[in-house]
């Protein structure tokens, strides 16, 4: 990682974004993740893979009083996701630490209203990973794969808190069935045409049960955003389930 990173502008320059000049950059994933968390003032959200810090500086924008907690493995980004947060003022409502999810998560983490997370997509047995090592671990699985995390994501949940993900669409029946092997079961997807993405979230259930919200489509036929996703992506809207 280069020691001199870019600054960037998310939300129509609400929030800005120091972030490496090469390597896993932020787009518009973990922008759309934000803006799909369900969370008031006063509830407290944890961020796992937290990277930068995007996902709860644009969270932060949106929700006053919230409090972030982001989980990051490489202490670059986590390092950065830091200055982020000074950056933006917001360093008395957003922390971020240095974990492998491969480990148990610290005792005192634990009773949050909502987590967010945006996992590496590729699994290692089918990727190609990129020559950057950084960016190679943003996005294929390493020391925890797709069930541990989701396994430490529910874990840290309330009772009664919801679980949202960004991933890739032809992981979605792999991910359902982890969460319902967790007692997670009762999902809702939102597919994001004509990215090969969806977004989901779980709530606590023993009792297995999809629903399918109508979809956010993110570009017009002849190009550029839609107006729906203009309002989430520049003007920091919220995206409904």
């Amino acid at each position: 990682m280069e020691t001199v990173p870019t600054e960037n502008a998310l939300l129509g320059g609400r929030v800005r974004l120091l972030q490496p000049s090469r390597g896993y950059r932020v787009a518009v994933d973990a922008v759309l993740l934000a803006a799909a968390i369900d969370a008031a003032g006063g509830q407290r959200v944890l961020d796992l893979g937290a990277g930068v810090g995007a996902v709860g500086l644009c969270l932060a924008a949106r929700v006053p009083d919230c409090t972030i907690l982001g989980i990051e493995l490489q202490p670059e980004l986590a390092g950065l996701a830091v200055r982020n947060a000074i950056l933006n003022g917001a360093e008395h409502r957003m922390r971020t630490i240095v974990h492998d999810l491969a480990h148990p998560l610290p005792p005192d983490i634990t009773g949050f209203d909502h987590v967010a997370t945006n996992p590496p997509y590729l699994s290692a047995a089918v990727a190609d990973p990129s020559p950057n090592a950084s960016k190679a671990l943003a996005t294929v699985e390493s020391s925890a794969d797709l069930a541990r995390w989701l396994g430490v994501a529910v874990a840290a949940l309330k009772p009664s808190g919801s679980l949202t993900v960004i991933h890739r669409r032809d992981r979605l029946e792999e991910i359902v069935t982890h969460l319902a092997a967790l007692d997670w079961g009762d999902v809702t997807v939102k597919h994001l045409p004509p990215a090969a993405r969806i977004l989901l979230r779980a709530r606590r259930s023993s009792a297995p049960a999809r629903r399918t919200s109508s979809p956010l489509v993110l570009h017009r036929p002849e190009g550029g955003y839609t107006d729906d996703a203009e309002a989430i992506l520049r003007h920091a809207a919220p995206l409904a389930f």
